[in-house]
């Protein structure tokens, strides 16, 4: 019967967003690299190549690279073409870069960049033989696309699970979506991208994917569009654990938004602003349109900076949430969504300067880049500690707490109290309620007791860890994220 029980519990939670942490609180900021400043940072990425080694782009044209510790004084120059960004107002400069998922053995990379007189331009690097400095003569442009004003360029790009590149343009600025690109799908601004980049089809130096939405339309729709729509995707990111991607679409005059994005999707701009009929005012056709997951309006913020799932293990009630922020007021909020509905939507933090983009290291952890020259990041929860009791000490109550760090890999530490000596057994089970290991199995006094698990030859996923004392019983998830 009980094993019965533990099957159902784990059918029921089979549902990855029902693993991540809820009842999300304020949390304080502080200098990651306290000994570093920047100027006009604008990302921050990582090689996924074992390094642990940190890259900041700076608008002004510049990559600076340097290794994870907070007690860094110094960074090399990875990448400088200062020379060839326009390093205009809004979106101008260098916007961000994007490791290909083979850097470690290919040493490519690629940059969003602006380019002489209202061009955006996608182009490959490599490389030097000394790691620390890419060549700047190895510039390949993919991809040039004319904008017709200064503003909503967009500027992400990223690599998606699926290995592909992905692409943010905006509508191609000015107010009102003046160029009426936004619901046009036979241009590329107001849109998704998604190319290959280690093929070209003929005329490109870049390759169309046949799954892509529109590949093969006769409408002339672009067929590189994964989603549009959008009128200025700023940052967008995927989940590293279920792959979705997600977008902040830095709203007109009354709305910012957050949004998920799905193949094919139309993401409304300019019919709507968030939730909100924009052309015409009321009344606008909503029919096969996808709506926010969440809009906010602009006594809160005017210019949503999209952010990231948080998958890192030093700030566990963090775990889960999609962390976003405001250019202008500086707020950041982390929300959860789940069957399709925003469970949580909660304000977290202040930051410093203008959140100009969220960061993601190796390890899952999140940094805010903000204006101010300053790289911030959540501050960590303490380390768990064993308790020491006096014999004589006896606990009030039987406690199974939260593993931590959660999610973990491959590592994690059980902790646990006894109000009394028990006849104790702990042990991890799969969601199919099968037992896997058995940590303890034996009398124990009362008191606190902490228990180190390695899961190494376990396969991501969900597991469950039992503790059973005398008549007791209790029960807790952990999620393996290697």
């Amino acid at each position: 019967m009980k094993r019965a029980l533990l099957i159902h519990l784990a059918f029921c939670s089979l549902t990855l967003a029902n693993t991540d942490a809820q009842n999300l609180q304020p949390v304080a900021l502080q200098r990651a690299f306290p000994n570093l400043s920047f100027n006009r940072p604008v990302f921050l990425d990582h090689a996924s190549d074992g390094s642990d080694r940190v890259f900041v782009t700076e608008q002004r044209g510049v990559i600076s690279v340097f290794p994870n510790r907070n007690d860094i004084a110094t960074a090399d120059i990875f990448l400088d073409i200062s020379q060839r960004v326009n390093n205009g107002p809004n979106e101008a400069g260098l916007l961000s870069t994007a490791f290909h998922p083979q850097y470690e053995s290919n040493g490519l990379f690629y940059v969003y960049y602006n380019h002489g007189n209202l061009l955006s331009r996608i182009a490959e690097f490599r490389v030097s033989s000394d790691p620390e400095r890419a060549d700047p003569d190895s510039e390949r442009a993919l991809l040039d696309i004319e904008q017709p004003a200064g503003n909503h360029n967009g500027g992400q790009i990223a690599f998606g699970p699926d290995g592909m590149l992905y692409i943010g343009l905006g509508d191609g600025g000015a107010a009102n979506d003046l160029f009426q690109n936004g619901q046009d799908p036979t241009t590329l601004l107001g849109t998704i991208l998604r190319i290959d980049v280690n093929t070209q089809n003929d005329g490109l130096a870049y390759g169309i994917l046949a799954d892509n939405p529109f590949t093969g339309n006769t409408d002339g729709w672009r067929e590189e569009i994964w989603a549009w729509g959008l009128r200025n995707p700023w940052r967008f990111s995927f989940d590293r654990l279920t792959g979705d991607l997600w977008t902040g679409d830095v709203g007109q005059g009354n709305r910012e938004e957050i949004d998920l994005i799905e193949k094919g999707g139309n993401y409304g701009w300019n019919t709507m602003e968030g939730f909100q009929c924009f052309r015409p005012a009321t009344g606008c056709e909503t029919e096969g349109l996808a709506l926010p997951v969440v809009e906010y309006a602009h006594d809160e913020g005017r210019s949503v900076t999209g952010g990231y799932v948080y998958r890192g293990h030093r700030t566990a009630q963090l775990t889960g949430a999609y962390i976003y922020g405001d250019f202008e007021t500086s707020l950041v909020w982390g929300l959860h969504y789940q069957n399709g509905e925003v469970t949580e939507n909660t304000l977290l933090a202040k930051a410093p300067g203008g959140i100009a983009s969220f960061g993601e290291d190796q390890a899952g952890e999140l940094y805010i880049l903000a204006f101010d020259g300053g790289i911030y990041t959540f501050e960590a929860d303490p380390e768990p500690t064993a308790v020491a009791l006096e014999e004589t000490s006896q606990p009030a109550a039987f406690a199974l707490q939260q593993n931590y760090p959660n999610p973990f890999n491959p590592q994690t530490t059980i902790r646990y109290t006894l109000p009394a000596t028990a006849q104790t057994e702990l042990s991890i089970y799969d969601i199919t309620g099968q037992r896997l290991s058995t940590l303890v199995d034996g009398l124990q006094a009362a008191g606190t007791h902490q228990i180190r698990f390695d899961a190494v030859d376990l396969a991501n996923g969900l597991y469950f860890y039992r503790l059973r004392a005398g008549d007791r019983i209790e029960t807790r998830k952990m999620l393996l994220a290697k």
